[in-house]
């Protein structure tokens, strides 16, 4: 967990904020980028109705903190699928537990 928060604080380092859960949804998608193709089914599931917007800013957070968790430079399909299912509760054959590696 402190590898975590020393990961999110250096990224944040010269920001207002300390924590994923803190930076504002248009910062996360402009200043901070996941993977590529990283977020394409959660950008599907926006386009279904099955996430708002608001909904897709928390997914690509706690995407952001798995990330930091198993020790990734930035959330990838994976690390993204996991903040998916959790946020919609819809299985997405990924494992639930933090620190399992990818």
């Amino acid at each position: 967990m402190r590898a975590a928060r020393e990961r999110a604080a250096a990224r944040l380092a010269g920001t207002p904020w300390r924590t994923n859960s803190e930076v504002p949804g248009r910062e996360l998608r402009s200043r901070w980028y996941a993977c590529l193709g990283a977020m394409d089914e959660a950008e599907r599931s926006l386009e279904r109705g099955a996430l708002t917007a608001r909904g897709l800013d928390r997914v690509l957070r706690v995407a952001w903190t798995v990330a930091d968790l198993v020790g990734h430079d930035r959330p990838g399909a994976t690390d993204v699928a996991l903040a998916l299912q959790l946020r919609t509760g819809v299985p997405r054959g990924v494992p639930m537990a933090i620190g399992a590696r990818s």
